[in-house]
């Protein structure tokens, strides 16, 4: 259990994990995943680099990229996964999947977010993978949207979840699926009403913000982001779901980082970069439902438990103390990030593990 110590306000919980998150590669990588690597224990790291990590090699070399960036001697575990494609091969899956080395497998559909050229046109086309994902018990991370431009942007979660979504748990009621960065009611819902199989991670921004963030006094790039935020009752339906205590419910940021240039553009790119203040973020949020008791659980607990991975076993502190998150940080040569809850004050600071003293 979570541990509130009066007089300081600490409190104390089983050190958290990100099972989703976007760490790029090169420049941005080593800018970026210090930020996740300092207050998570362990990512569930996304596969949409260009070009895509579609083989067991592809994974380990960025896996290695991944600990290269970071200082020695951390405990810091990615956790690596495979882009589907049209033409992914059921064999190689397996192999990385054996071999430790891939956890999952992401589907993209075509186009539907940064670098998902390559996703998939028709998600028949890879049953046969699926198929074999079931038998190993594999899990499937889904991003649920589909693409067609001519469903409303804000329609397209539940339009995946009625046409895609069902078909995939209908045709394989034993495969183990993550609905990924959930937007609205009805993706609760049907997480909700599915087997011990399906569940979905939840970011710190789609809880704290409704569609109007984006043209709050003018266009806000920087709360842009896919999926997009959508109404103010769907928000109320993420906070009621992330801080229930549900299992089906975890962590997951969608950290996603992009330079200003790339966000203040005439075609802006989408993604919230919220690694550097996520868990004060989520805590903030908890408490305001008075569910703070609870955020051990979704940070900590039922996300590993999904993916049958062993609990952490180390502790993190976070103190009632306001922090102010600065309106930027260091990027790249070619520019700077702006972080999630930029010029905020949150009431939470995260100040590292517990000392093994």
């Amino acid at each position: 259990m979570p541990a509130l110590l009066p007089p300081s306000r600490r409190l104390v919980i089983r050190a958290p994990d990100d099972w989703h998150v976007h760490l790029r590669d090169g420049d941005m990588l080593r800018s970026v995943v210090g930020y996740t690597a300092r207050q998570f224990r362990r990512a569930i790291v996304m596969p949409n680099l260009t070009p895509p990590v579609t083989t067991t090699a592809a994974a380990e070399g960025y896996r290695t990229r991944i600990l290269n960036a970071l200082d020695p001697g951390g405990t810091f575990e990615p956790l690596m996964t495979c882009y589907l494609t049209d033409d992914a091969d059921p064999d190689e899956i397996n192999r990385g999947f054996e071999t430790g080395v891939f956890a999952a497998c992401k589907l993209y559909p075509a186009h539907a977010t940064t670098n998902a050229d390559h996703g998939v046109t028709d998600v028949r086309r890879i049953y046969p993978v699926l198929e074999r994902m079931q038998r190993l018990g594999m899990p499937l991370l889904l991003h649920g949207e589909v693409t067609d431009p001519a469903i409303d942007i804000f329609d397209r979660e539940a339009v995946f979840i009625e046409t895609i979504f069902s078909r995939i748990i209908a045709d394989f009621p034993a495969l183990r699926a993550v609905f990924e960065h959930i937007t609205t009611a009805d993706a609760v819902a049907f997480v909700e009403s599915g087997g011990p199989n399906l569940a979905a991670t939840i970011t710190p921004h789609h809880l704290r913000l409704n569609r109007n963030a984006m043209f709050a006094g003018g266009l806000r790039p920087h709360a842009y982001c896919l999926p997009v935020a959508k109404r103010e009752r769907h928000r109320l339906a993420l906070r009621r779901a992330a801080t229930s205590g549900s299992p089906k419910f975890f962590l997951g940021t969608d950290s996603a980082p992009h330079l200003i240039g790339q966000k203040e553009s005439a075609c802006g790119c989408a993604g919230i970069f919220n690694a550097p203040f996520a868990i004060e973020s989520y805590a903030a949020t908890f408490e305001e439902d008075g569910a703070l008791d609870r955020l051990e659980g979704f940070a900590s607990e039922h996300g590993p438990r999904f993916y049958g991975l062993p609990l952490n076993t180390t502790s993190i502190i976070l103190e009632r103390d306001p922090l102010v998150v600065p309106e930027r940080l260091a990027g790249t040569s070619e520019g700077d990030l702006v972080p999630f809850h930029a010029d905020e004050t949150l009431p939470w600071r995260f100040l590292g593990p517990v000392s093994a003293g």
